[in-house]
């Protein structure tokens, strides 16, 4: 009998020691391809620069300790610059008379407050993302994730 409950308790440990090995391996099946290249044309989609960049940023962050929503944070914050480009190109467009409601939320909105929340949930998805799958970070050139848009 007592035999028979140390062979259990080492069946039972030896399972858990597995699962926990299992668990450090990267889920491919979520986790991003930054090796593949993102096609580039002259009708892309103009979110695609500030989707990419928080894409890089996020996962690069998302091992830190901190909420997920700080990192995401972190990520838009990262990427200011690109959401600064955007968001100047939107400036440009003509705009619709009378105010524009947010497709998402019914809320009144501009274009700005779109990009910002669109880069905002982007990273927070990326964090999530990257954590769940314990993914791998872009590999980074010089304190930057490699491939950012320019």
């Amino acid at each position: 009998m007592q035999r028979q409950s140390a062979m259990a308790a080492a069946c039972l440990a030896a399972l858990a020691l597995t699962a926990c090995e299992s668990g450090d391996r990267a889920n491919s099946k979520i986790c991003a391809d930054f090796k593949a290249k993102a096609p580039v044309s002259a009708t892309a989609d103009a979110a695609q620069p500030m989707d990419e960049c928080v894409r890089r940023w996020a996962y690069s962050l998302a091992p830190s300790p901190d909420e997920a929503d700080a990192v995401a944070d972190a990520a838009v914050a990262a990427c200011g610059a690109i959401l600064s480009r955007w968001n100047q190109q939107s400036l440009s467009q003509p705009s619709p008379d009378g105010e524009a409601l947010s497709i998402t939320t019914g809320q009144p909105t501009n274009p700005m407050a779109e990009h910002n929340a669109f880069a905002r949930d982007r990273a927070l998805l990326y964090v999530v993302q990257a954590r769940a799958g314990r993914c791998a970070p872009p590999p980074v050139k010089d304190g930057v994730p490699e491939g950012l848009p320019g």
